[in-house]
């Protein structure tokens, strides 16, 4: 990272005060930056002996909603000792004084993160076939939890999410419009915005959510059989509808009859080979293993890519007030009018599932 975003993002000596204070003192001690993450900004961090990750959000302007760190660590906290595999939370910090922002620090996992490819221990049809049956099962422990035994009982409303979810994303987007409208406008936005206005369902169960479940935010072990170890990332964590945790899912998930990707440059294809499960399979392990129906799938997956183009017109701002230097974030002037074409052929059925 250039030095001076370096500056923004982290004081090392403050950082490593804090370290000391909290695990005693260190003779080795390194940070880097984390590349492949484009939201909250994750640092690996090496502190005598042991691997650490320390989760911040970005600096500068953020949307209200975006970027809670703090709400991440108190759902990784508070399942780390049930089924769901998670890294072992350590300490949150709320004190600016540290790095600028609030963080908290965890233990690192060690594995695969299946982001660009495939491990070569996995290219077989059954290990493929594991991989999508770990990944949408995992989806479903999350989704069986008893959240109120866990200590999440108030984590969230669960009754509205849904209408809410449609309510933020589009004001998240006017908030990243005012910026960036001056560049481009994307009317298809506000047309897919109005079909999922008048087509939000009535009503959906209620349980804890993930909000951001895909292939590379979990983590598959060393061994030579796939093993889902960790779920990553759960800033946007709530009580609310498990199908928009599906349907988000499946939303980075590709069929090989699939049209050309929206943002080339963060879409994994590798699951296009055989072996993999279609999303239809996907869909039908879940409803096996979790006993809910996946009603209203155009809305979901609709729903889902808004989100997309939502996260993407966001970057955009950042990009445009010189918040970021990641190299996405100037590229989504042209990939989330893609995103937004996407979402139209959802709702209008061009794109099935």
């Amino acid at each position: 990272m250039s030095d001076e975003y370096r500056e923004r993002l982290v004081d090392e000596d403050a950082l490593a005060s804090f370290l000391t204070d909290h695990l005693g003192p260190a003779e080795t001690y390194d940070v880097r930056r984390h590349l492949e993450g484009h939201s909250n900004e994750t640092l690996f961090v090496t502190w005598g002996d042991r691997e650490l990750v320390v989760r911040r959000p970005p600096p500068g302007d953020v949307a209200e909603t975006a970027h809670d760190v703090l709400r991440e660590y108190r759902v990784t906290n508070a399942v780390a000792y049930t089924d769901i595999p998670v890294p072992e939370p350590l300490f949150a910090c709320e004190d600016h004084d540290v790095i600028g922002s609030d963080f908290y620090v965890m233990d690192r996992l060690e594995g695969d993160v299946l982001r660009e490819d495939e491990p070569e221990r996995f290219a077989a049809p059954d290990a493929r076939a594991r991989i999508g049956e770990e990944l949408v099962d995992t989806l479903a422990t999350i989704h069986e939890l008893d959240y109120k035994s866990v200590g999440l009982g108030e984590f969230g409303r669960p009754t509205g999410y849904t209408q809410r979810q449609v309510d933020r994303w589009g004001q998240q987007l006017m908030w990243a419009f005012e910026v960036t409208a001056d560049e481009r406008e994307v009317p298809d936005l506000y047309d897919v915005g109005e079909w999922l206005q008048e087509n939000v369902p009535d009503d959906h169960p209620h349980t804890l959510v993930h909000g951001d479940y895909k292939l590379d935010n979990v983590m598959f072990g060393p061994g030579e059989t796939p093993e889902l170890i960790g779920v990553f990332d759960w800033e946007m964590a709530t009580l609310g509808d498990p199908r928009a945790d599906l349907g988000w899912m499946l939303s980075y998930w590709r069929d090989s009859k699939d049209p050309e990707p929206s943002i080339p440059e963060l879409t994994t294809r590798f699951m296009e080979r055989e072996g993999y499960p279609s999303r239809r399979e996907l869909v039908d392990r879940w409803e096996s293993r979790t006993g809910y129906t996946f009603e209203h799938e155009r809305f979901y997956r609709a729903l889902a890519v808004y989100k997309l183009a939502g996260l993407g017109e966001m970057f955009f701002r950042r990009y445009l007030e010189g918040n970021s230097d990641d190299p996405m974030y100037p590229k989504m002037e042209g990939r989330v009018p893609a995103l937004a074409a996407r979402a139209k052929r959802i709702v209008d059925g061009e794109e099935p599932l």
